[in-house]
């Protein structure tokens, strides 16, 4: 069963504060995706968010969790700047990763 994180009720209407972020991945994101769940970040009410805020939540994950994280993290309620800013975190790590298959 997913597990939906509503955004709204931990940032209000703008999600920029990275201690928000980096209490719901430890807290929520990451123990649902280590027992193998899938996390879905409902962002219904939240107008905009800093990509500080969307790298706080989801760069860890991406990068200990790998195809998992990839594969069982899926977003709900996005407008297209929020969709936009995880475009471009998803990329930088992605560009990470394959940067550290090299070494």
């Amino acid at each position: 069963m997913k597990k939906i994180i509503k955004i709204l009720k931990q940032t209000g209407d703008f999600a920029e504060n990275k201690d928000v972020a980096k209490d719901l991945r430890l807290k929520k994101i990451m123990p649902a995706l280590l027992k193998s769940n899938g996390v879905i970040l409902d962002f219904k009410g939240v107008n905009g968010a800093t990509q500080s805020f969307i790298h706080a939540l989801i760069s860890d994950p991406i990068r200990e969790l790998k195809d998992r994280a990839f594969d069982n993290l899926s977003y709900k309620n996005t407008n297209d700047a929020i969709r936009e800013i995880i475009s471009i975190v998803y990329r930088y790590m992605q560009e990470s990763l394959d940067g550290n298959d090299d070494k």
